[in-house]
């Protein structure tokens, strides 16, 4: 397994060398320092499996990174690990694709389980925007603990297709380069967004990314 972690602090580079050896014994961990580092060294490395990125980056920040790389390399899941903890930072990141957001306070044990969940196909987001959102429908079970229990999209009557629109919208696509991907009308697709946020209960795809992680759902990858 190779994981890129996307951070210009040596310190936090040197713990997280440690920290994420437990993910996997074979683990190789490949550092950047920029933004323009970070597209560098994964054209370099296509079979990463995931990358780890901080919002606070010399020259170009984190969020400019995180827009670069989900253009370039949209089936690699993004998670940002960030010391702002502020609600619009974590949804702006929603908003640009990426598949999780782990506050720098977060324990080790949270941090693995984070990361292990996204790497299994789900979404992570701290269990306290999750308390905090008002916009989710209150029925939504929280996420699941453990990966294994994530759910089949099948289970909140989703069709195949909708997953797979499901898990082109969670990475920030919008419904032309949705409809590209999947060889479909832009009014297919349209209808299939509408069908998505109504199963989820919700009203837009911020929200939507949201309620896949409060459920626990497994996206199809690829």
């Amino acid at each position: 397994m190779k994981l890129l972690v996307v951070d210009d602090h040596p310190l936090i580079l040197e713990a997280l060398r440690e920290v994420l050896k437990a993910l996997d014994e074979r683990l190789e961990l490949l550092e950047a320092r920029s933004c323009d580092e970070a597209i560098e060294v994964t054209r370099g490395n296509l079979d990463l499996a995931l990358i780890l990125l901080d919002l606070t980056l010399p020259g170009r920040d984190g969020f400019e990174a995180l827009r670069l790389l989900r253009e370039e390399f949209p089936q690699l899941p993004v998670v940002v690990l960030s010391a702002t903890e502020h609600a619009a930072a974590v949804k702006r990141a929603l908003d640009g694709g990426a598949m999780g957001y782990i506050p720098k306070t977060a324990s080790t044990q949270a941090l693995l389980g984070a990361l292990r969940l996204v790497l299994s196909g789900g979404v992570y987001l701290p269990p306290d925007l999750l308390r905090d959102e008002r916009d989710i429908a209150p029925a939504a079970p929280p996420a699941p603990a453990h990966p294994a229990e994530l759910r089949d999209p099948r289970a909140i009557g989703l069709t195949q297709r909708q997953a797979q629109v499901l898990a082109l919208l969670v990475q920030g696509k919008p419904n032309k380069l949705i409809c590209r991907d999947l060889n479909l009308a832009e009014g297919t697709v349209k209808i299939h967004v509408t069908g998505i946020l109504k199963a989820l209960g919700v009203a837009n795809r911020t929200q939507a990314v949201i309620a896949v992680s409060k459920l626990g759902l497994r996206l199809p990858r690829g």
